[in-house]
C-alpha cells in the first residue's frame, strides 16, 4: 500500500477536571493539542520533551488505549479511532507496544512462554507444542536462551524482563511497535543493548518504532526523526542528525543546551530557559513557549504559530525563527502531515 504505515492527522485529547453543573463550562486538561505527524515502514520516529508534555499520551492514543477527542490515527489508511470493537481488536495484530516499567508489565503468574505467546493465543489456538516452539524462536531472537520459557518473571534481571516484553511485543508480527520509555528503569550498559536489540530487529524484520523518551542520548542513538513535544504540541519535527547539529526552536535549543555532556572538549549550547512549565489546564494564549522563551514578541502572545516546512526537510513552530510567509497561512502539518515531516 502507498503512504505511510502510521498518519496522525491533528491529535487531541482532553480530560476533562469533574463534571458539568447547570451547563457551565467544565475545564479541562488539555494533554495533546493537535499532533499531526507519519511514520514510514522499518522507521524510528523518536518524541521527546520534558514530563508532562503530552509523550505518553501520543502513545496510547496510538494504540487506542484511550479514545481521542479529535484527529485521526491512520494504520495503512485505516481510522483505528473510528473501528468498533470487533475491528480494532483485529487492527492489534498490526501495533504492539513494550512499556516503560519491566516489573509491572508483566503479570508474575505467568511463565515467560504464557507471557509470549499469550498475545497469539487471542487470536488462534495453539497446540503445546506450537506455544513451545514460538516461544523459543521469540527467547532466541531477543538474546536469552530457550529453556528460560519456564522461568517466572521474578526470576528475571530487569533487562531480561524487557527483553521478555520486546518478544511479547514481536510474538503477533507487528508492523508497527509504540516503545515508551522502554529503557529508562535500565542501567546504562543494559539501555545499550536492548537499544542495540531494537536496531538489529528493525534491520532484520522491518518494524516500523515510535520511541518515547526523555533521554536525549538514548534519542540520538536510535532515531531517523525526532518530535519534540511542549505543553501538548509538536513544536519542532526533524531527521534526527539535523535536529542535534542545529536545533532551531528555542525549545529544542533548550533541551539539547541541558543534556549532560560526556565529552569535556564537545562545547554545550548556552540556552539557558527559566521559569516553570505552564498548566495545561490554563495554557498560556498565543504560543505556549513564549513565557519562558528568551525570544518571545508580542505576536508570541497571542497567535498559535504553525508548524512551518524549512530548507533541510524539518518542521518548525516558531514566529521568529521560522517565520510562516503570505503563501503559508495554514498550519503544513494539520494540511498534510506526510508531507510535512518528509
Amino acid at each position: 500500500m502507498n503512504g505511510p504505515l502510521l498518519k496522525v492527522e491533528n491529535l487531541t485529547k482532553h480530560y476533562p477536571l469533574g463534571a458539568g453543573f447547570l451547563n457551565k463550562t467544565v475545564p479541562v486538561v488539555r494533554a495533546v493539542e493537535d499532533v499531526s505527524f507519519s511514520v514510514e515502514a522499518g522507521e524510528t520516529l523518536c518524541i521527546v520533551g520534558e514530563s508532562g508534555c503530552g509523550k505518553s499520551t501520543v502513545a496510547r492514543l496510538l494504540m487506542r488505549l484511550v479514545n481521542p477527542t479529535g484527529g485521526r490515527v491512520l494504520i495503512d489508511g485505516i481510522d483505528i479511532a473510528s473501528l468498533k470493537t470487533h475491528e480494532l481488536r483485529a487492527s492489534r495484530r498490526r501495533m504492539q507496544m513494550v512499556f516503560q516499567d519491566p516489573y509491572s508489565s508483566l503479570n508474575p503468574r505467568l511463565t515467560a512462554g504464557q507471557i509470549i505467546t499469550e498475545p497469539v493465543e487471542n487470536f488462534e489456538r495453539l497446540s503445546r507444542k506450537q506455544r513451545d516452539v514460538l516461544a523459543a524462536d521469540l527467547l532466541r531472537k531477543v538474546g536469552m536462551r530457550p529453556e528460560m520459557m519456564h522461568r517466572f518473571p521474578p526470576e528475571f534481571s530487569g533487562g531480561q524482563r524487557q527483553r521478555l516484553g520486546i518478544a511479547r511485543a514481536l510474538a503477533l508480527q507487528p508492523s508497527l511497535i509504540i516503545a515508551d520509555e522502554a529503557v529508562s528503569a535500565l542501567d546504562v550498559s543494559v539501555q545499550a543493548q536492548i537499544l542495540n536489540l531494537l536496531l538489529d530487529l528493525q534491520q532484520e524484520m522491518g518494524i516500523a518504532f515510535v520511541f518515547i523518551s526523555h533521554d536525549l542520548g538514548v534519542v540520538e542513538h536510535i532515531g531517523h526523526r525526532v518530535a519534540v513535544m511542549y505543553l501538548g504540541r509538536i513544536v519542532e519535527l526533524a531527521p534526527c542528525e539535523a535536529l542535534f547539529a542545529r536545533p532551531v526552536h528555542p525549545y529544542t535549543e533548550a533541551l539539547i543546551g541541558a543534556a549532560p555532556v560526556p565529552d569535556p572538549t564537545r562545547a554545550r549550547l548556552a540556552a539557558p530557559v527559566e521559569g516553570e512549565v505552564p498548566s495545561p489546564v490554563n495554557p498560556p494564549s498565543g504560543c505556549a513557549f513564549h513565557p519562558r522563551c528568551p525570544l518571545a514578541v508580542e505576536r508570541c502572545r497571542v497567535d498559535v504559530p504553525p508548524l512551518v516546512p524549512m530548507a533541510d526537510g524539518r518542521v518548525v513552530a516558531c514566529h521568529v525563527r521560522a517565520p510562516a510567509t503570505s503563501s503559508q497561512t495554514q498550519p503544513v502539518a494539520a494540511a498534510d502531515p506526510s508531507l510535512a515531516v518528509r
